[in-house]
């Protein structure tokens, strides 16, 4: 049974920097990218990053670049979000999630593209 499980998620300030974590188990992900979602209320879930199988590859939303890290950690099946300069637009359910496959030309950034979905864990920025 595939599980992904998010954590570090909480109230912080506007400016403030959070470091989400997922840590995967059930099967092996070495060779899968992971990715990044977040859902508001009332809006459509959003990509945020997606990193590829040994970390040297990564992608991210535009509402996100240059404030957002995604790493990998292949040892411990733990992927890494640091979020830095939060905003008030952060604020969301962030969902780690993975694909069916692992064999991919660009790194996927539709929802569709992914299967196995964590919980999520809330973060919400105050201003």
């Amino acid at each position: 049974q595939v599980q992904l499980v998010e954590s570090g998620g909480g109230l912080v300030q506007a400016g403030g920097s959070l470091r989400l974590s997922c840590e995967a188990s059930g099967r092996h992900f070495n060779y899968h990218p992971i990715g990044w979602f977040r859902q508001s209320p009332g809006k459509e879930r959003e990509f945020v990053a997606a990193v590829n199988w040994n970390g040297a590859s990564t992608i991210y939303g535009d509402s996100v670049k240059g404030r957002f890290t995604i790493s990998r950690d292949q040892a411990n099946n733990t992927v890494y979000l640091q979020m830095n300069s939060l905003k008030p637009e952060d604020t969301a359910v962030y969902y780690c999630t993975v694909p069916q496959n692992f064999a991919y030309l660009n790194l996927p950034v539709r929802e569709e593209d992914y299967t196995y979905w964590g919980q999520g864990t809330q973060v919400t920025v105050s201003s």
